[in-house]
């Protein structure tokens, strides 16, 4: 099984696209790509946007190499309607686009559905359900809170499991915080797990105290699991500069358990690059008339 993280927040954007191959074929979760309106008060960079681009050409390339491509939930950061034609003549997996749903990822899936029209060779949705291709085993769990309630929608969250190893992918539960989120990532015994992380970056603004402490706690059991050997941790958490301080105590589970904890940069061998975490440094060392 070969795991590709094709762009990040580690690496300069709002991601988490990511593409697995096994002998059987190659899946794209969740191709987007995209910045933060404002941070600190400030638009996105000229860097970040030239490093979105270079994301969404990657993940581009990375559609037209893949059989599968799965939309975990409608946020413009895990999925794009504007080039649909990536989704031609694909089998393409989808969080349900009206079942729990809030509103707004209710409007932007049906949207994008018709922009999909025909051009996918089949459409399913995923919500719960298991997909198996050769020997390779797609699996959903039901919907779960984007974050702590249902607010800002549901998300699915999926396991890919080949040959014996499975590799997770939690989607947006903003942490895990919440038991259901963290059962799922539990049953699925996973050897690499790539999560989401909580929001440490709004503590005590949209994320509560109470919700990053129990997305520790649900991190320790995780990272306790006997299969587990790497988790990664990017997206939400890395929009923090000081994310490695404030989840310190996992790295010394990490330790203690001998697993890797890392972000998707350091997966993936590259540097990592908090770009929307440094706009205010960027503006300030590269400015914009």
């Amino acid at each position: 099984m070969r795991i590709e993280l094709i762009a990040a927040d580690s690496m300069g954007t709002r991601s988490m696209a990511t593409c697995i191959e096994t002998p059987d074929l190659r899946v794209l979760i969740d191709p987007g790509v995209a910045l933060a309106p404002k941070r600190y008060g400030l638009p996105p960079h000229p860097l970040e946007l030239q490093k979105m681009q270079e994301g969404w050409d990657k993940i581009k390339a990375a559609a037209s190499r893949s059989d599968v491509l799965v939309v975990t939930h409608y946020h413009y950061d895990h999925h794009s309607p504007e080039e649909p034609w990536i989704y031609e003549d694909k089998v393409v997996l989808l969080k349900h686009p009206s079942e729990r749903i809030n509103r707004s990822q209710k409007e932007r899936a049906s949207r994008f559905l018709e922009k999909l029209g025909e051009l996918p060779e089949k459409i399913e949705y995923c919500d719960g359900r298991r997909f198996e291709f050769g020997g390779t085993e797609l699996v959903f769990s039901p919907p779960v809170f984007h974050g702590t309630n249902p607010r800002l929608g549901y998300v699915t969250q999926v396991a890919v499991r080949h040959g014996g190893r499975c590799f997770l992918f939690s989607s947006d539960v903003e942490g895990p915080g919440v038991a259901d989120q963290a059962e799922f990532i539990i049953q699925t015994m996973p050897e690499i797990a790539y999560i989401d992380g909580p929001m440490s970056y709004m503590l005590g603004y949209r994320y509560s105290r109470a919700s990053f402490e129990s997305a520790l706690e649900n991190l320790k059991k995780i990272l306790r699991l006997n299969e587990l050997k790497t988790l990664i941790i990017d997206h939400h958490l890395l929009r923090d500069v000081e994310w490695r301080r404030k989840i310190g105590v996992l790295f010394d589970v990490a330790s203690e358990s001998d697993k890797k904890l890392v972000c998707a940069a350091e997966f993936a061998d590259k540097s990592e690059n908090l770009l929307e975490a440094k706009r205010k440094e960027l503006y300030e060392r590269y400015p914009v008339d």
